[in-house]
């Protein structure tokens, strides 16, 4: 007796694949404009750079990323609308960290099964927050991976390639005494520290659908809100106030002292001044769950603080006010110093960079 198998019965269904392609296809064909050569659906994207002929000398500028397990609070309430956006921030905004403007980006689903609706929201999301921040979709991959992979859930990743002028660059080596340190408010948790969360939640009993008024409103969409997009706004400032900006820090994995020190020269320090702002509900009520203080979890969530710019110190109330006008709130947390000091309790960089030195001082607004 002989017997047969067939893709689909070992949980790939290649039909439902092509479905989602479809319903995916306007949100991604948005984001191409007349540089997306080769249209939707080929086995590489296709995009002309032939405008980098004009720099002087170009640099691409590349990042990869994901959403970490941020993703499980968005299967355990089954909306899948947000978490593209989150992707692209954590990709496309650490680009611009460098002074580059985006070009195109590219993602990657891995699932254990297709629902084609909802593999088309997290495309659509990304998508969406492409468009906003200029850089084309110019392809992707979703992979059924049954046995791997439980039916109901996913995990997204992404990568971007950018272009700067090399004399444009931003970082460290600009960056001087008294320069300002600009604080760009964040929108939420974005997408680092959900596995602190989601156990602090876990040790309260406390469900991603549960009803809660000291968050506001629903658990999981509460704690959902996308990732703020900084990008736009950000290139904006940089023509705007020529020269101003020095270097830029993306505040994700490793909180917020040590990713402003990785931006900083080696043997400067900053000393970041908490009562300048007031941490959101969600890091307070999430913290008195926890039974800890908000600087418990200054290393692990950005508490309100998701982007760095380090300024011209006669120049910050000029970049304050076009950030504020584009609908970002921002302040001046502290300066930069090159003095000699102790330098004991400094934070002094993550991600194997040699920077400078930073600590959070005194306490935060009410």
């Amino acid at each position: 007796m002989s017997s047969s198998a067939t893709y689909r019965e070992a949980g790939v269904d290649t039909a439902a694949g092509d479905l989602a392609v479809s319903l995916m296809k306007s949100a991604v064909s948005a984001t191409h404009g007349p540089q997306v050569q080769g249209g939707f659906g080929g086995f590489a994207g296709l995009f002309d750079v032939s405008y980098l002929t004009e720099f002087r000398k170009p640099l691409l500028a590349t990042s990869t990323d994901g959403v970490g397990t941020k993703v499980a609070i968005a299967q355990a309430i089954d909306k899948h609308d947000t978490i593209g956006q989150d992707l692209v921030g954590m990709v496309v905004d650490d680009i611009v960290v460098v002074g580059a403007k985006p070009l195109f980006m590219t993602d990657y689903i891995a699932c254990g099964k297709v629902v084609p609706e909802r593999i088309a929201d997290i495309v659509r999301g990304i998508a969406e927050a492409c468009s906003a921040t200029g850089t084309a979709l110019v392809g992707g991959e979703t992979a059924e991976h049954p046995g791997l992979i439980a039916a109901d859930e996913y995990d997204v990743a992404g990568a971007a390639t950018g272009a700067v002028e090399a004399d444009a660059v931003l970082g460290e080596h600009l960056v001087k005494d008294g320069d300002a340190i600009i604080a760009l408010a964040s929108s939420g948790l974005h997408s680092n520290g959900f596995s602190l969360v989601r156990h602090i939640l876990a040790q309260q009993n406390i469900s991603y659908t549960d009803t809660s008024a000291e968050l506001g409103g629903v658990v999981g969409d509460v704690l959902l809100e996308p990732t703020r997009l900084y990008t736009t706004p950000v290139l904006d400032v940089i023509d705007a106030v020529p020269g101003a900006i020095h270097a830029l820090s993306h505040v994700t994995g490793g909180g917020i002292a040590a990713n402003l020190a990785r931006v900083l020269p080696s043997g400067s320090w900053a000393e970041v001044d908490r009562s300048t702002w007031s941490p959101a509900p969600v890091f307070r009520v999430l913290s008195d769950m926890a039974g800890s203080a908000l600087t418990d979890s200054e290393g692990t969530w950005n508490l309100g603080i998701g982007f760095f710019a380090v300024v011209d110190a006669a120049q910050a109330a000029s970049v304050i006010s076009h950030l504020d006008a584009a609908g970002i709130a921002s302040w001046q947390v502290g300066e930069v110093h090159t003095n000699e000091r102790d330098l004991t309790g400094f934070d002094k960089g993550a991600k194997g960079v040699d920077g400078g030195a930073v600590r959070l001082v005194g306490d935060y607004a009410n």
